[in-house]
């Protein structure tokens, strides 16, 4: 008999229906009934992952999620469930874990039944084909091949090949050739039959949850999920067991040296701790993390910066798995810090040890729930994407009663808990890492599976005894409290006559300021940003790079104020652009004023100094040398956009220019850089006309006293480069670093306006499915491999990107193949299915933001672009229903077919000259036939001299409609 679950705990802001299950065959299900959503969703985890791979077949669990989606009995099409999404306006994915594996979409609402029906079969009959399965392995295999050289993914490899050698925890987790082909063929094992038992032995209903996010009643919802998903077959399965914590007294008291393929400096102090799950109402991992992970003044981070050992520091707790936790205190090392290791994990069981001795405050609890509880009451509307994932793990591990509340809520005060987890946190428990390019010469080991190499020094006990007894220093106190917590959760009134959209409300020579005040959120917050435009900005590498620093020094000198407001959901930034800087601050409005101030204080009036300085050139000095060791993609998106944007100096001209900095040279640029400014802003949610020319005051009350205002000229946005009609470019260059290669092929389509933007954008949701299907799952050329919309400041085009382990020139003459494929496929495009996309494009344009951020966003696009088209998504959905299959048959043609008359491409190829790699010495193309309708590319030996010969598309003109009269444009 289904068990139901009415009373379950929701924000009071919460609108949703929600209805707990557990199903006859024991699926725990949670429906979440949202008449208003424009998206539906859904996910399933199953109690399964990567600590159950079966001895000699490492990563097995990731394969079979790879697998279960390429066809079932009921769908045997390998691209039926992505085809159908594709269709229907949605998008899925889906992970492995250690103890589970996630499955999950979105979809437009009206189809979630049939996408339920296509999802369900996964868990019932998936097909496993042979074909399929010899295929999708080489993508596991290229998916593992491009975290070979990331330092995240070696280091984790690392903590797990370091671990007790006969724990599930110490297996290879991602697979690949090796573990899922090689080795099994050698012992005689058939990958398939395995792929097999291993669904049989472990997707059994009673260890698995699903969530499902609809508009259809609670009623309909349960119906749907009955039908569907209470046949998954109960086999009774009891969940796996694991063999302790990984790291026993062998495996504690040492110290890892390991040796990152980028130049950057780690410690982390990791501890193994309780699973504290079942008290997650006490939240005693959470208390901590609060403690030792504060920022504000007294902290350790604050002792770290004095000393110039540290900049950043974050501590907390993972639940890796059952009976699986660790309490780990990460910090970056300055080439100070490095040196003073020893010093630093001292001050961090000073910390701790402080934590003893004041014994656990019930005050610090009190003040945290009231925190979280505002956090719950006041949330953002999640997408719905998002929100089943992050529900439907948690629904594995908690109560249904309580599962919106568990990241949320704390109630009980434990101070016994929190001391059961502190005995944990002592130098005979814990593990060093340190991770340097210093310990290059000295590492002895080599780890298995990604190389990394490293060195494993048992701690002296005479040091284990020092830091025993660490006495905490005078600087080192509790935080104080919380002076931002929210006083005030009033919604304002509304103005007489509120326009629709941002309007500007005030301008002068320095600043102009729009406002739109709050009224479909509801909620007690707003959003200012403002971007301080200076001349000075980017000039030359040089004064980049100094704004850069300074961007850097002002978030250091503000970490210890701000801390606290962040806690109180009250957020600031200050990032760096082409033009000058942006400030964000986001979050609770009542004191939204107080952040500002400080913020506009030392923004201005920032005192550097000199030792912060060398700390953070020195750190972006390393930034710009590690980014040869950069994924390909990332290296072929930055050299695309310096090929096609008109002002983007390069990485080596930053680097080159690095030899010019000085202290007194930054000290220099900050005067000239405020001497000439103009400010435009954005103030967005519960801030009235009355509200925000306060905040306008008070920005203009701060702002330099000599400054200049800006010319129009000076606004001015730099443009993107226009290709010529039936041009054919490729710009190569090299990695040394990564096995794999990379194509970017841009296919520059007319600039930007309604039909354009339309045109362009229907044709890439038309043609990404098939792109993915035939590069990535057909012809096995790379795990990513996806084509989508790319696009600038004025300038945009299609976009494919495919990182392979074969040679780029090789991978492009595939991608063209494909795309001459597209004329058939669109010309055979039944009308039907046309229609179907069209739907599905303005599923995605006119799906409304779920957080008021997001609707800030939007609002500022417009003012940052510099054309205010409020209303964009709905003006250009009207004519989006106007376009017929002929008008993207014509596109096509022109901008897309390689003998387009029009058609404007440049690729960027990055070859792996790496050993094993495509491009490496001895590696041979792969033999094909040139297209013949495919012209020669034009190699492009200079960017600079490249772009010197190419004309530039127009600035995009204002929309002008919801501009007051007599206002001027900023052109």
């Amino acid at each position: 008999m289904i068990q139901i679950f009415e009373k379950i705990t929701k924000s009071p802001e919460d609108k949703r229906d929600y209805r707990g299950l557990i199903l006859d065959n024991e699926l725990r299900v949670l429906l979440i009934s949202d008449p208003e959503t424009d998206k539906a969703a859904a996910a399933l985890s199953v109690n399964v992952g990567q600590l159950s791979d079966p001895n000699g077949l490492d990563g097995l669990a990731h394969f079979l999620e790879h697998m279960l989606r390429l066809g079932t009995e009921k769908y045997p099409r390998e691209n039926e469930y992505k085809k159908f999404l594709s269709e229907h306006g949605g998008h899925s994915n889906a992970h492995t874990c250690m103890e589970k594996t996630t499955f999950y979409f979105n979809v437009a609402p009206k189809h979630l039944t049939n996408a339920l029906d296509i999802f369900s079969q996964f868990f019932k009959a998936p097909l496993f084909t042979e074909d399929a399965t010899d295929r999708e392995v080489q993508a596991v295999n290229l998916e593992n091949e491009e975290c070979v050289a990331d330092d995240s993914w070696r280091l984790h490899q690392l903590e797990r090949s370091t671990s007790i050698k006969d724990h599930p925890y110490s297996k290879f987790c991602g697979g690949n050739l090796q573990t899922l082909v090689e080795d099994p063929k050698k012992n005689g094992i058939n990958v398939r039959e395995a792929l097999l038992k291993f669904h049989r032995d472990y997707y059994s209903s009673n260890i698995m949850s699903l969530v499902i996010l609809g508009k259809d009643s609670l009623d309909e919802l349960q119906d749907t999920a009955v039908n569907l998903f209470g046949t998954i077959v109960n086999k009774k399965v009891a969940l796996p067991k694991w063999p302790g914590n990984p790291f026993g007294p062998e495996q504690l008291k040492k110290k890892i040296l390991a040796v990152p393929i980028k130049n950057w400096r780690s410690l982390s102090v990791t501890f193994p701790i309780p699973d504290m799950k079942q008290h997650y109402k006490a939240g005693p991992n959470r208390y901590l993390s609060r403690l030792i992970g504060h920022e504000s003044s007294g902290s350790l981070l604050s002792a770290l910066k004095k000393r110039g050992w540290s900049s950043h520091l974050i501590a907390g707790c993972s639940s890796v798995a059952r009976d699986i936790s660790f309490f780990a205190v990460n910090v970056d090392l300055t080439e100070k810090g490095l040196e003073n290791v020893d010093n630093i994990v001292d001050l961090i069981f000073q910390y701790i040890n402080l934590l003893r001795q004041e014994d656990p405050q019930e005050w610090i609890f009190k003040e945290y729930v009231e925190i979280t509880n505002m956090s719950f009451r006041f949330k953002d509307k999640e997408s719905p994407r998002d929100y089943v994932v992050d529900l439907v793990e948690d629904l594995l591990k908690y109560p249904i009663d309580d599962v919106l509340t568990v990241r949320y809520i704390l109630s009980e005060w434990k101070p016994d808990l929190i001391n059961q987890v502190m005995e944990k946190l002592t130098p005979d428990n814990c593990r060093i890492r340190i991770v340097s390019k210093e310990f290059e010469s000295i590492a002895d080991q080599t780890e298995k599976w990604y190389g990394a190499k490293y060195k494993i020094e048992d701690i002296p006990s005479e040091l284990i005894e020092k830091w025993k007894n660490a006495k905490p220093i005078e600087e080192l106190k509790l935080p104080k409290k919380n002076e931002f917590i929210p006083s005030s959760f009033d919604i304002l009134p509304n103005d007489d006559n509120p326009p629709k959209y941002p309007a500007i409300i005030h301008e002068t020579q320095f600043v102009r300021v729009w406002h739109k005040k709050d009224d479909e959120f509801l909620l007690p917050k707003s959003n200012l940003i403002f971007e301080l435009t200076s001349p000075f900005a980017y000039v030359d590498p040089l004064r980049a790079i100094f704004k850069r620093i300074y961007v850097c020094l002002v978030h250091d000198a503000l970490t210890e104020y701000s801390h606290d407001a962040s806690l109180a959901s009250l957020q600031f930034s200050v990032v760096y652009s082409e033009y000058g800087l942006k400030v964000k601050i986001a979050g609770f409005n009542d004191k939204l004023h107080i952040l500002l101030t400080k913020v506009l204080d030392t923004l201005f009036n920032l005192d550097v100094d000199e030792e912060r300085y060398e700390i953070f050139k020195e750190y972006y000095e390393r930034n710009l040398t590690n980014f040869t060791a950069e994924q390909p993609y990332t290296q072929a998106t930055q050299y695309r956009w310096e090929c096609l944007i008109e002002k983007r100096w390069l990485k080596t001209e930053l680097l080159e220019a690095t030899k010019y900095l000085s202290f007194d040279g930054l000290k220099n640029f900050i005067k000239e850089f405020f001497s000439m400014m103009h400010i435009e802003c954005l103030i967005h949610g519960n801030t009235n006309k009355a509200a925000a020319q306060k905040l306008i005051k008070l920005i203009e009350s701060k702002l330099p006293k000599n400054a200049m205002p800006l010319l129009p000229q000076h606004l001015l946005l730099y443009r993107d480069m226009k290709l010529e009609d039936g041009s054919n470019y490729v710009y190569e260059v090299t990695n040394e670093t990564h096995k794999t290669s990379c194509v970017d092929v841009h296919l520059q389509c007319p600039p930007k306006s309604t039909e354009s933007n339309m045109l362009l954008q229907l044709f890439v949701q038309i043609a990404s499915e098939p792109c993915s299907n035939v590069l990535r799952t057909k012809e096995q050329l790379g795990y990513y491999a996806r084509l989508s919309l790319s696009y600038n400041v004025t300038g945009q085009g299609v976009r494919i990107l495919v990182q392979s382990d074969k040679h780029p020139t090789y991978v492009d003459h595939k991608i063209e193949q494909f795309l001459l494929s597209m004329k058939s496929y669109l010309e055979e495009m039944s009308d039907e299915e046309f229609e179907k996309h069209k739907e599905a494009l303005a599923v995605l344009r006119l799906e409304k933001p779920k957080k008021m951020k997001q609707l800030t966003d939007l609002f500022w696009d417009e003012i940052a672009y510099q054309t205010y088209c409020f209303d964009r998504n709905n003006i250009e959905v009207t004519f989006l229903k106007t376009i017929t299959k002929d008008d993207v048959i014509k596109f096509y043609n022109e901008h897309i077919h390689a003998e387009g008359a029009k058609r404007r491409k440049l690729a960027v190829h990055v070859i792996s000259t790496a050993e094993g790699g495509a491009g490496s010495a001895g590696a041979e193309i792969d033999e094909f036939e040139p297209l013949s309708v495919v012209s020669k590319p034009t190699r492009i030996d200079d960017i600079c001299s490249f772009k010197s010969g190419l004309s530039t598309f127009p600035l995009l003109q204002p929309y002008d409609y919801h501009r007051p009269q007599g206002s001027k444009a900023k052109l």
